[in-house]
Order: C-alpha cells, then sequence, then structure tokens
C-alpha cells in the first residue's frame, strides 16, 4: 500500500483528456496527494507544456486518439525527447498492432479502464510496468 508521503511525490501530465471521467480521476488524485502538472488536449500542446516545466513530471497520461493519423509519430516525438518521463496510454482499444507498437515505443503502462490509470500511476512510479489484463494476452506474444 502506498504512503501519502509517497503519493505526494508524483507528478503527472495529461495529454489529449477531454473527459468528464477523466476529470473526475484529475480531482481524485489531486486530493489524494497526486500532483497534476497539466492537461493538454493535444500531444503539441503537451509537448510545449513540457517544454515549459522546470520539474518533469514523473508520469504522462495519454488519453490516445488514434483519428489522428500522427499520433504514432507524435508519441515517438515525445518519447525521444523526454524519455525519463513513464507514459500511459489509456484507451479502449485493444488491438494486438496498437499495443504492440505503444510498448515498442516504451510505454509503462496500458489501461483499459479509467478506473486503473490511479493504480497504473502508482505502479509505475515504482519502477514497474502496468497493462489492463484485458491487453495481457497481447503482451505475452509480444515477449515471444
Amino acid at each position: 500500500m502506498e504512503t501519502d508521503a509517497h503519493q505526494k511525490e508524483i507528478s503527472v501530465a495529461f495529454i489529449n483528456d477531454k473527459s468528464p471521467v477523466l476529470d473526475e480521476i484529475c480531482k481524485s488524485l489531486a486530493t489524494s496527494g497526486t500532483e497534476i502538472l497539466f492537461r493538454s488536449e493535444k500531444i503539441k500542446d503537451g509537448l510545449f507544456q513540457l517544454s515549459a516545466l522546470k520539474t518533469l513530471p514523473k508520469a504522462c497520461v495519454i488519453d490516445l486518439d488514434f483519428y489522428d493519423r500522427n499520433v504514432l509519430a507524435q508519441l515517438q516525438e515525445l518519447r525521444t525527447q523526454y524519455p525519463a518521463i513513464k507514459l500511459i496510454a489509456h484507451s479502449d482499444i485493444d488491438e494486438e498492432k496498437t499495443v504492440k507498437a505503444l510498448l515498442d515505443l516504451g510505454f509503462s503502462g496500458y489501461v483499459l479502464l479509467s478506473d486503473e490509470i490511479k493504480k497504473a500511476i502508482e505502479i509505475i512510479s515504482n519502477g514497474k510496468k502496468y497493462l489492463s489484463a484485458g491487453i495481457m494476452h497481447i503482451l505475452n506474444s509480444h515477449l515471444q
């Protein structure tokens, strides 16, 4: 179980998260001591906001928008510019191609359900990976 002191050390940024569900998750995280550094609607905006920070977030939760054809290139740019930030994908897409692409980019977490975000942040902040149960079978085939 995480202590309050440890929880307060965690800072998070949210990208592409225009969602009432994620609004509530951000409120819950802030109430529990997690520092929300910023929220942006697009990856490019997030890159700009990251560049203005003196201290980078421990994690960045990205609500994936695959309607943007350049999303993987933008995620690669984010990973290249900020390799120390733990990236967590939030999406309802559990296709093998998508999961593998994000794992190959170095994502530390992939959550299918919004209520898993807090748990994923805590786990990846401790240097581990977090994947929703619904995509574990994809990870197993990815590692073989």
